[in-house]
């Protein structure tokens, strides 16, 4: 099993940047590689076992179910159901934890999948963790000045 991950430090507080990343069908308002989403059967995107289909920024699809959510512990897991990416068994958590000094946030996504075909494994790890993850990173840094 391959493993991607990638962390960052945002410079605004753990709640402004979970109000940002929090809804599971709010990708396009913070993920550049994301064009659009909508909540399969239009039920709440904070509901465990919701499936949210996506467009990507190529017009690739990806469908994928939410399995947990915590405002507590500001995360959510979630894994994919079709995917134009070389994987299977693929699971993803996406985590943020305050930083007390400066008032800043450390985020961190990291996912485990089978790559297929095995040989494009340091490839897809890669593409996940540096263009997926911190892609995303990346975004949310700029959007919160930092």
């Amino acid at each position: 099993m391959a493993r991607a991950y990638a962390s960052s430090v945002i410079n605004a507080p753990i709640e402004r940047v979970w109000a940002r990343i929090r809804d599971f069908n709010g990708l396009p308002s913070w993920h550049p590689a994301i064009k659009a989403s909508t909540i399969e059967g239009g039920g709440p995107a904070s509901e465990v076992g919701c499936v949210r289909a996506m467009t990507l920024a190529d017009d690739g699809k990806i469908r994928e179910r939410l399995l947990a959510l915590s405002d507590v512990d500001t995360y959510y897991t979630y894994v994919i159901l079709d995917s134009p990416l070389p994987v299977r068994n693929y699971q993803a958590t996406l985590r943020l934890r305050p930083i007390a000094d400066g008032s800043r946030t450390y985020a961190e996504w990291t996912a485990h999948f089978d790559p297929d075909p095995v040989e494009q494994q340091a490839a897809t790890i890669e593409f996940v963790g540096q263009g997926v993850f911190q892609g995303g990173f990346n975004a949310l840094k700029e959007h919160f000045g930092g």
